[in-house]
């Protein structure tokens, strides 16, 4: 299926591991023109060289703190300096925090959505003045089913999720004119470095604990209906529908990609 993404040009923040790296290699193999951008490490130098060698497609490598607005312009500016135009965002950055609301202090709760709301709120305010004059373009933004369902102890994540969802809806009626779709996809769990930094934890207790033995582990104990963690591709395979020309009549939506876990639609 052709998804109608060659030479189109997209940034995905966090773009170094899991989720992000998937799907820059997803856009990648599209023909699409990819800005991956991260904290910078010489990991994520690497990714975007093994994903330009492996397609052929220019990955460009832009170190960037998505919690910093000259970051980010800096990051908007380069990729239309080098591409002339930008035509797709994944507002991926973030991580997992999930603390009792009594343990939860005023620095995690500024931390938390000055990574994930407050990044998607600035990316989306600097390129869509450029999409506009494109005549059109994709904004995803990467969230949780707890932004849905919000459980016990999961703060500040759940809070900044559901607000990152409620700006999506807002973005999606405001700009459908412009021909800016804004879509958000609900992320369970899915096989990611952070996950194997908390198995590189259990594994100094029990050396004889396996990666595969760990992730089929929290699949089970997670209660995951599919009864497995996701791999990074099966949500990046997602993200890069959303971002296509067949996508073309879907804005305003949140679609779970949780294997079932999620209690709501």
């Amino acid at each position: 299926m052709d998804l109608g993404l060659k030479d189109k040009v997209a940034i995905v923040t966090g773009g170094s591991d899991g989720i992000g790296k998937a799907t820059a290699f997803g856009f990648a193999r599209e023909g699409a023109r990819v800005v991956i951008c991260a904290r910078g490490t010489e990991r994520f130098e690497k990714v975007a060289t093994e994903i330009s060698e492996r397609t052929g497609v220019v990955v460009k490598p832009i170190r960037a703190d998505v919690t910093s607005l000259d970051d980010i312009c800096h990051v908007i500016e380069t990729t239309a300096d080098i591409f002339g135009k930008i035509d797709i965002l994944v507002n991926n950055a973030g991580t997992s925090s999930a603390l009792s609301f009594e343990k939860a202090t005023d620095d995690d709760w500024q931390e938390d959505l000055d990574l994930k709301l407050w990044a998607a709120i600035r990316f989306s305010r600097q390129v869509i003045p450029h999409m506009k004059r494109s005549g059109g373009g994709r904004i995803i933004n990467i969230t949780t089913p707890s932004g849905k369902t919000p459980g016990p102890a999961s703060v500040p994540t759940s809070v900044s999720r559901a607000a990152g969802i409620g700006l999506t809806k807002a973005l999606s009626k405001e700009f459908a004119a412009d021909n800016i779709l804004v879509n958000t996809v609900c992320i369970g769990s899915i096989k990611s470095g952070q996950w194997e930094r908390r198995y590189g934890d259990l594994r100094k207790s029990d050396d004889s604990l396996t990666l595969e033995k760990y992730y089929k582990n929290v699949g089970k104990e997670t209660g995951i209906p599919l009864n497995r963690i996701g791999e990074a591709t099966e949500a990046g395979d997602v993200i890069v529908f959303l971002a296509s020309d067949r996508a073309g009549y879907v804005t305003g939506t949140s679609l779970n990609v949780d294997g079932g876990a999620s209690a709501v639609i």
